[in-house]
C-alpha cells in the first residue's frame, strides 16, 4: 500500500471505545499516525464526524458514526422487494 491516507473508526467499538482507538494508534508514529488523546477520550456516542489526528499527523484519523440498523433495514427492503 505504501502508506495510508486515513484511518476510520466506526460502528460499536470504533465509535464508543476511546481505549481501543488509543491502543490501535499507539506506537504508530513511524507511519505518520498521531492522535490527540484528549479529543479521543472525549469522543464517544457522537452524532457527527470527529477528527482525532493531530495537526502534524501525516495520516488523518477519524471517528465516523454509522447507522447499522438503517443499512440493514434498507438492504432487507431491497432484497424482499425483488420478486
Amino acid at each position: 500500500m505504501n502508506g495510508a491516507d486515513a484511518i476510520v473508526f466506526t460502528a460499536g467499538m470504533g465509535e464508543n471505545c476511546p481505549e481501543l482507538r488509543e491502543r490501535v494508534c499507539t506506537d504508530m508514529e513511524y507511519l505518520g499516525i498521531k492522535i490527540d488523546n484528549e479529543i479521543n477520550k472525549k469522543t464517544w456516542r457522537q452524532s457527527n464526524n470527529v477528527e482525532l489526528s493531530t495537526a502534524d499527523s501525516k495520516v488523518k484519523v477519524y471517528v465516523i458514526p454509522t447507522n447499522e440498523e438503517l443499512v440493514i433495514a434498507s438492504d432487507t427492503e431491497e432484497i424482499v422487494s425483488k420478486k
